[in-house]
């Protein structure tokens, strides 16, 4: 069984071709955002076609999406998306079943089932990169909520009186804390602002407060963190668990076990494996 599998984000998108659980191919090319939907579809489809033959199709789409409709909600860094079926087009111009969710929960049963989230239930994984989301997953399974869109951590409002975000509120986890934002407010990527001690210590209260009212909230045994800026490693992971332990409820016996992601770039790609196996 052959399984293409997609991660469409912000910032690139990846696409992996899987012979049963073997990964035989895999390319990754950045995103052009000027060129919206139009661009991404065209050349997912002119490479998929190059691969070919394959018996099924599973994507991870860096927005919300409806699963049971199988249609994208929205996509608040790349326009067009609003409302398309990505999953029929597909399957109408490749001519093999397609699955499609959010990459957050795609990414999440990549590092529970294959990664860092092995042997630990239940696990919130939580994408950090171009934005910011979350995915729950629990008892082998996804928790989605009842309309899909569970875990949608990025756009809790950690400063109510902050910034504004793209999706139309102020103050949220996303706007504060993603790369996009970051870039923007600072002038450099994210990558450069986290070599600087200084700036870690300020960047880490903000996570941590976003982070807290997942711990308090779904108490889960382990939240891994994937997305570019999870590859900080330890100045990043050990100031934020530090900062966690000062923030949470004193009380609380709560776990404070944040991880970054051990599939790094791949975590939505073997997810989408596990995702396809419905079809």
């Amino acid at each position: 069984m052959k399984t293409l599998v997609i991660d469409i984000g912000g910032t690139k998108f990846a696409m992996a071709l899987f012979d049963g659980d073997r990964m035989a191919r895999r390319e990754s090319r950045a995103t052009d955002r000027t060129g919206g939907r139009e661009w991404m579809v065209t050349n997912v489809e002119t490479l998929a076609r190059e691969w070919m033959p394959f018996d099924r199709v599973a994507i991870g789409f860096g927005g919300p999406v409806n699963f049971a409709t199988q249609v994208i909600a929205t996509s608040t860094h790349v326009g067009g998306w609003q409302g398309f079926p990505l999953t029929a087009y597909l399957r109408d111009a490749l001519g093999v079943p397609v699955i499609m969710d959010n990459d957050a929960n795609v990414g999440a049963i990549g590092e529970a089932e294959y990664g860092a989230g092995r042997g630990a239930d239940p696990v919130f994984y939580m994408t950090l990169s171009t934005g910011i989301g979350g995915g729950i997953y629990s008892n082998g399974s996804v928790w989605r909520g009842a309309d899909s869109f569970a875990g949608e951590i990025g756009h809790l409002t950690i400063h109510p009186d902050g910034k504004d975000c793209l999706c139309g509120a102020r103050g949220c986890f996303e706007r504060h804390c993603c790369g996009l934002w970051l870039e923007h407010d600072y002038g450099e990527p994210a990558f450069e602002l986290l070599k600087s001690p200084q700036f870690v210590d300020g960047y880490v209260e903000d996570l941590a407060l976003g982070l807290k009212a997942c711990i308090m909230l779904l108490n889960p045994a382990r939240i891994v963190i994937g997305g570019g800026i999870s590859k900080a490693g330890d100045k990043l992971f050990v100031p934020l668990r530090d900062r966690l332990r000062k923030n949470i409820t004193n009380w609380s016996g709560a776990r404070i076990n944040v991880v970054p992601a051990a599939l790094a770039d791949d975590s939505v790609l073997w997810g989408a494996l596990s995702l396809a196996r419905s079809l």
